[in-house]
């Protein structure tokens, strides 16, 4: 089988008609969504892609899964039972599996968004709250690559955690790096990442190079062959999933 590639996420691209929400979940507006899976892990629950739905409005449930998400036009409100969170687009917040919370838009809505549907049954230790990212949150010092790994002097590195979830396999945060460049490598992970500042290159074990901005969203599979090349500052959103044992 051909080796897995970066998906780079589009806002345009082209969705289509998924099944209506049950009627029995909706108060009001319009249960008809779309929506397009850009990439799936479907034995550990993992999936990633694109979503729009017109106004509409939940009743009270306990959020069914762990879902980050990047609202790209439109605006989220998601109602707890002692406050209420306002999500517009350019924004990007976190709902955990088990939230007791209703879903609000007053008009249309399109996401990018990462669900891991756990199947365990393990709950996200409480209280469970709707995250909202912060992208300037102070960040803490982190571990950068091994110095095998490094083809350039070794970077200075922070970050900060947002979310992980009861199975400890998904964790969602804020990092930032000095400029490095990193050896080719098998990718250990699955990660969505969102870039806030600076640029990166990747190049695969064909020679070819993807680049991402400031602005760009993308996700890289487990198994992915690359390397890791930024010249300056680089800051983003992560979104990791690292299979259990």
């Amino acid at each position: 089988m051909p080796n897995p590639r970066i998906i780079r996420f589009d806002r345009n691209a082209r969705l289509e008609a998924w099944e209506d929400f049950p009627a029995g979940e909706i108060v009001s507006g319009t249960p008809k969504q779309n929506g397009l899976v850009l990439f799936e892990d479907k034995p550990r629950g993992l999936s990633a892609g694109v979503w729009e739905q017109g106004a509409n409005e939940s009743r009270w449930i306990d959020y069914p899964v762990n879902e980050f998400m990047t609202v790209l036009e439109g605006e989220v409100v998601i109602v707890e039972q002692d406050r209420t969170v306002s999500v517009k687009a350019g924004e990007s917040f976190i709902i955990p599996k088990g939230l007791r919370c209703r879903w609000t838009q007053a008009g249309h809505v399109r996401k990018f968004f990462v669900i891991f549907e756990d199947a365990s049954g393990a709950r996200n230790a409480g209280p469970l709250r709707t995250i909202k990212v912060d992208p300037g949150v102070p960040l803490a010092p982190s571990a950068p690559p091994a110095a095998e790994m490094l083809l350039s002097p070794v970077p200075v590195q922070h970050t900060h955690d947002l979310f992980t979830d009861a199975t400890g396999q998904l964790n969602i945060g804020i990092w930032d790096t000095t400029g490095y460049h990193r050896k080719l490598i098998n990718f250990p992970r699955h990660e969505l990442m969102c870039l806030l500042e600076g640029s990166v290159e990747f190049c695969d074990e064909t020679g070819a190079v993807q680049r991402f901005t400031a602005g760009d969203t993308f996700f890289v599979p487990m198994g992915t062959p690359n390397s890791w090349k930024s010249e300056g500052y680089l800051k983003k959103i992560f979104v990791i999933f690292q299979p259990g044992a």
